[in-house]
Parts: C-alpha cells; sequence; structure tokens
C-alpha cells in the first residue's frame, strides 16, 4: 500500500494552470490554492473585484486535497469550553459561523449545480470510557443553551457498545474537491486567474503591497490575504509562537456490511473518526482517520497507518485501499485566527489555525475576509481577530507552546545519530553525525544517496525523519522537506542546505 495517496486527489480531474511568468498588478492577491484561498477568490470575484490566485505547488495539494471532508459545527468537545474561557456571544456566534459555512455550500452547489456528493448526517461524538460520560453531558448542556439541536444517546449505529453519544443534528459531509471545481469555474468566469508552481517569498509592504515570488517576479496589488495554511510571512504577528502544528492520518477500506450513516469521532484518546464516502470503483469506502501527533515527533509513522488499519478491521473492513495524512495547524485557544494579519496592518489578511476542521473554517475564513475587504466590518464580531489574546487559556498555551519547542531544540542539538551511514534500502532515511555536524543522509528510488544538513532553515530546530511519507519533519514549529531537502510545508521558505562533502555511502 502507497502510503499518503489520497483519494479525492487521485480521483479528481484538477485544473493546471501555468507558473507566473512576469510582474503584473491585480485589485487582491490571494496566496494558497485550497479552499480558503478559493473560496475567498470566488465571493470577491463575484463581487467584481480583480483577483489572482497564486499557489505554490498544484491546486489543493496541502491540506485541502487530505480531509476527511465533513461538513460540520461538531469540532469535539468545543462549545462548553468555549463558553468558559470566553463567553456565551463567542461560543454562539462561532457555531452560527459554521453553519453559515454549510448554508454557503448548500447554496453554492444549488446556485451553480455543483454534484459534490453533498449529503445530510447527523454527526456523532461518543465515548466508551466511562470517566468521559460527564464530558458529553457537559457539552450537551452547552449545546442546550446555545440553541444547538442536539441529543444525547447511549447507542450509535456503529456496531460496538458505548457509554455516551452526543448527536448534532443537521450536518453534512461532501467532496470537497468537486466542490472547489464548481467555485474555481465560476471564479474564471469572473475574471480571476490562478497561477500554480508559483511559491512566494515574502510581501512588501505598503499603501500598495508588492508580493514577490521566489523566482524574484512582483504582483503590486491593494490587498493580500495569506492563505497559505501556516502563515509563510509573519507580519509581527508572531505566529510561529502562537500556533503548532499536528499531523493526523486516514484510511479508506471498504465496509463488509452496509454501513448505517452517519459521522462519527471519539472523546477518548487515541482519536477515532469515521464517515463514508460512496466511488464510482469500490462503492461505499469508510474514512477512519486519528492518530493525531505533533509534526515532527512521535512513533514511526507506520505505526499509525497500523493501528487505524487495525481500527478498521475491527469496523468489519477490508484491507484498506488508500492510506494518507494530513498537516493542521492549532491556534493557542483553539479559535482560529481570520483577519488583520496585525495591529495596523489592514491591507494583509492571514486565515489559520483550523484545527482540523478547515472544510467549515475555511469557508467561515472565506466569508469573513471578503467582508472586511468589502465593507471593513468583521462579519463575526471580531472572535477570530488574530491579534486577540485571552489570559486564559493563551497564557498557559503559549508557555506550553514554547517550552515543548525548546527541549525538541535541545533534544535535537544533543542527538548521538551513527557515525557511519548504515545500510540503507532504496527510499530510506537517516541521520549521522560527521566532524560534529549532523546529516540527513538519503537514498532516492535510483539508489542515488543525497546529503542534506538537518537544521531547519526556519528557526534552526533539527528535522526527523518521517518514513511513511519519505519527508524530514521539524517537530519545532512544523516545517517539512522532501527527502533531497527541498520545502514541502511551511514556516520553512528555504530548502535544506545540501552537502556535497562528507560521508559517502
Amino acid at each position: 500500500m502507497t502510503h499518503n495517496k489520497s483519494y479525492w486527489r487521485e480521483k479528481t480531474d484538477i485544473p493546471e494552470f501555468d507558473s507566473l511568468r512576469y510582474d503584473t498588478e491585480s485589485d487582491i492577491v490571494i496566496i494558497g490554492g485550497g479552499i480558503t484561498g478559493i473560496v475567498t477568490g470566488y465571493m470577491l470575484a463575484k463581487k467584481g473585484r480583480q483577483v489572482t490566485i497564486l499557489e505554490a505547488d498544484s491546486l489543493y495539494s496541502g491540506t485541502t486535497g487530505y480531509t476527511t471532508a465533513k461538513l460540520t459545527a461538531q469540532h469535539g468537545l468545543i462549545y462548553d469550553e468555549y463558553i468558559q474561557h470566553f463567553n456565551m456571544d463567542t461560543a454562539k456566534t462561532h457555531y452560527e459561523a459554521c453553519m453559515d459555512a454549510i448554508s454557503f455550500v448548500k447554496e453554492t452547489t444549488s446556485a451553480h449545480d455543483i454534484d459534490c456528493n453533498l449529503t445530510k448526517q447527523d454527526a456523532y461524538i461518543y465515548t466508551k470510557e466511562k470517566q468521559n460520560v460527564k464530558k458529553l453531558e457537559t457539552e450537551y448542556k452547552a449545546y442546550q443553551k446555545l440553541g444547538i439541536q442536539g441529543e444525547l444517546s447511549d447507542t450509535i449505529p456503529l456496531p460496538y457498545e458505548v457509554k455516551k453519544a452526543l448527536i448534532m443534528k443537521e450536518q453534512y459531509q461532501y467532496h470537497p474537491l468537486k466542490f472547489l471545481n464548481g467555485l474555481l469555474q465560476v471564479f474564471l468566469e469572473n475574471g480571476g486567474k490562478v497561477y500554480t508552481e508559483t511559491p512566494v517569498d515574502t510581501i512588501e509592504e505598503g499603501e500598495n503591497p508588492i508580493v514577490v515570488t521566489k523566482s524574484g517576479l512582483k504582483v503590486t496589488c491593494k490587498k493580500v490575504v495569506v492563505a497559505s495554511h501556516f502563515p509563510f510571512y509573519d507580519g509581527q504577528g508572531f505566529y510561529f509562537a502562537r500556533l503548532y502544528q499536528d499531523r493526523s492520518y486516514v484510511v479508506a477500506a471498504k465496509p463488509k456490511n452496509t454501513y448505517p450513516g452517519g459521522m462519527y469521532i471519539n472523546a477518548d484518546t487515541p482519536t477515532r473518526s469515521v464517515r463514508s464516502i460512496q466511488t464510482e470503483e469500490h462503492g461505499t469506502l469508510l474514512l477512519i482517520g486519528g492518530e493525531s501527533h505533533r509534526t515532527g515527533e512521535g512513533y514511526p509513522e507506520e505505526t499509525y497507518y497500523k493501528e487505524l488499519t487495525d481500527f478498521a478491521a475491527y469496523l468489519d473492513t477490508e484491507t484498506p485501499i488508500y492510506m494518507w495524512s494530513a498537516q493542521d495547524t492549532v491556534t493557542l485557544d483553539n479559535l482560529p485566527y481570520i483577519g488583520y494579519i496585525s495591529k495596523g496592518k489592514d491591507n494583509i489578511f492571514v486565515a489559520t489555525g483550523f484545527r482540523k476542521w478547515g472544510m467549515t473554517s475555511g469557508i467561515v475564513a472565506g466569508l469573513e475576509i471578503t467582508s472586511l475587504i468589502d465593507s471593513g466590518i468583521s462579519r463575526y464580531k471580531n472572535i477570530y481577530q488574530p491579534s486577540r489574546f485571552h489570559a486564559d487559556p493563551d497564557l498557559g498555551s503559549v508557555t506550553k507552546n514554547v517550552m515543548e519547542v525548546a527541549k525538541e531544540f535541545v533534544i535535537g542539538k544533543l542527538e548521538q545519530p551513527y557515525e557511519y551511514i548504515p545500510h540503507l534500502k532504496r527510499g530510506e532515511a537517516t541521520k549521522v553525525r560527521f566532524n560534529g555536524l549532523l546529516l540527513g543522509v538519503y537514498k532516492d528510488k535510483s539508489g542515488e544517496i543525497h546529503q542534506v544538513d538537518t537544521t531547519c532553515t526556519h528557526m534552526k530546530c533539527e528535522v526527523n525523519w518521517n518514513s511513511a511519507e519519505s519527508s524530514w519533519d521539524c517537530p519545532c514549529h512544523g516545517s517539512r522537506f522532501t527527502g533531497t531537502g527541498e520545502v514541502i510545508e511551511g514556516p520553512a521558505k528555504k530548502p535544506l542546505k545540501k552537502l556535497d562533502r562528507g560521508l559517502n555511502g
């Protein structure tokens, strides 16, 4: 089984575009061709704005193409947390924003006749552990306070016993890339432009910001939207200290019995997520996700796929057909950062920190940023404004995050790997120490050896080898690099330093 083959990307015709080849101008530049970028571009183009989308890779190559695609306001046990940490109004506004995202998908699919397998499903949070029953009961009370349509149950349709379940009604699931392809077509018809394979290096601030690509080309504009997952441009928002990145995993397998419907996630550890998809090739498949950990940390990545495969077998499925992983950003207080990138910068916007729920939060970001650009008014009462800070829980979270980064920095520098290159199979890598320097040694599919400096080019932490995805992953801020050192995911913008001299294998 080949890892990181997403069903969505493997079975969708993804539009291709040329890279940017000349300096140009645009009213608005959106950096990132995932759900946030496409939704924001669609909305602004429909309003008559001249919009250009710049994507570093191909469209949907980031988390958007590797999602489980639940379209729901049930993002775990969050509403009591939001009431306690913020207030009733913030919790209510967030719920309404998520339901707005669902309405947006329903309305746009109808308006443009987009066939994206949109189906209504009940969403379930369940527990098999007695100690977590109280959490679900407390969350249900929050639902009642906020007017959320839900109910408690002692059973779920899946074939195993639970201690308690919390159901949220009127939720949905869909095929995200078919949906975005539909929006993209309307975007292009309204004059929108897309350039792929066009990584951006920086933004030159000013009354008319200039977006500078890594090849040195410039796009002058009036507004910039940074929709690149982890903000590649910080804008003095200190996102490196206020975000961390998680990896999680998905297997897709055919059930042996009729699937009863519904979308599921547990309140226990480790996390287990289940939903179905209908495919032409295999009929019903179950998407089974979970096994979250901070990027660059944890067990060998194959372990997580095995755990999910074992759980799939427990649900009485056949051998998984697809396996993939995704990377998600998490904020200090578990609400996304959506709005002006930092105080005083009213022409640069950012959307990040979707905490594994980008199918709704990415759309919410498009709705919010469009309102800010169009009228200067926050549609959602500024609850997502990135410059916010709450002593509880932000102070504790930033301290924990900084300590985690410091721990990984020290561990990486003190690591004592091999003093020689062990026998490597093709596609494998290891770390060695040579003349005091940590080297990453990778043997590619053709048998050629590549050596890189394992110091991350973002903030100098030491990367670790991810054997499941064949990548070098940074445990401090989540940057990822290919075996030969090229950037896969930020915040790093520069590749790992290639070393022509050193050990030979």
